[in-house]
């Protein structure tokens, strides 16, 4: 459609620039009447198509990764965590005017609530009660208590429509509470929660993977970081990985070196769960033997596997792995039998 009739070079670059960007607007503007066949229409469906693939391709869609399922979760966690010590509180202020010497009695903020509404009127509670009373609180001697403090309250009577009021309320934070309980379940079978908020407070497993070991090791604990720095203090050893059943098993003149060893395993394991291609567990079941080896190694001084030793390992078990078919295992269902690696 073109035929070259003469050539002259730009005057400079800027000039050069610019006349490649009228071209380029020019054709972008009258592409369809240069090609044959092509409607406007038809561009626009092609370019939604591209777009649709574009955005897919930059949120990185991959059903095999789950990190923001696992992000979303445990914050709900969190969030549910605060609801419901607010409002089992809430509940305690309402049915103490009542009952204040139940508070004294049981201290949980799911069994409180259960016995609020189990109870109601405690004028009209009776030695037919008692069955129920055990088997909320579980022991016959704390429902025996809760029944002869009823029979000498110093509470306040209360009228039958703030009783409703109370009993409905307490329905909610025993439903958000079983809720709870089924979110972690949930929670933790995706994998541990304290891997989970490494992925959450990191952003997302990208995120995570791109961090050092040393980042990994005081992540959470930002603000203990910058006052050391600050007042020339000592800096942290750990920060959310301290929940981690490893550094509490550790004894405490060994909790900052075990730390920094399983902050390292840690983000290798988060490296390979990003980047590796097929899903499997065996480099997290390897790194934690390692883990467990370093464990008993500051216990009883026998020497360790060396890490060159046990990457080798682990990649031979992989290769069977594709050399017999064995399909591998979603990292979501691995990730529950440890409490410190996400793979």
């Amino acid at each position: 459609m073109v035929r070259l009739v003469a050539f002259s070079p730009f005057k400079s670059a800027q000039s050069a620039l610019e006349n490649i960007n009228a071209v380029s607007e020019g054709i972008r503007l009258h592409f369809h009447n240069l090609i044959k066949g092509l409607t406007v229409q038809s561009a626009s469906k092609a370019q939604l198509g591209l777009g649709h693939s574009y955005s897919r391709a930059k949120v990185k869609f991959n059903v095999n990764r789950v990190d923001n399922m696992i992000i979303q979760s445990i914050s709900l966690l969190d969030q549910l965590d605060k609801d419901i010590n607010t409002f089992s509180m809430r509940v305690r202020e309402w049915y103490g005017y009542h009952f204040p010497e139940l508070i004294k009695i049981v201290s949980d903020n799911y069994t409180y609530c259960r016995l609020a509404k189990l109870i109601g009127n405690r004028k009209e509670l009776s030695e037919e009660n008692l069955e129920g009373l055990e088997e909320i609180v579980m022991d016959s001697a704390k429902a025996q208590a809760i029944l002869e403090a009823s029979r000498s309250s110093m509470g306040m009577d209360i009228s039958p429509i703030d009783l409703i009021n109370i009993e409905s309320f307490s329905s909610r934070v025993i439903s958000l509470s079983e809720y709870r309980k089924g979110l972690q379940e949930y929670l933790r079978s995706k994998m541990s929660q304290v891997g989970a908020r490494l992925i959450s407070h990191a952003g997302s497993l990208t995120n995570l993977a791109k961090y050092p070991a040393s980042t990994v090791q005081i992540l959470g604990a930002e603000k203990a970081l910058f006052r050391a720095l600050k007042t020339r203090g000592n800096t942290p050893k750990y920060g959310l990985i301290f929940h981690s059943t490893f550094i509490g098993r550790a004894a405490a003149k060994n909790k900052g070196r075990i730390s920094r060893y399983l902050a390292n395993k840690c983000a290798i394991a988060s490296r390979i769960d990003c980047f590796s291609e097929v899903p499997t567990c065996v480099f997290g079941e390897k790194l934690r033997e390692q883990v467990e080896e370093r464990l008993a190694f500051y216990e009883t001084g026998d020497p360790p596997r060396k890490n060159l030793d046990v990457m080798k390992e682990a990649v031979v078990e992989v290769k069977e792995w594709d050399a017999e078919g064995w399909e591998a295992e979603p990292l979501a269902a691995n990730t529950g039998r440890d409490e410190n690696f996400h793979t």
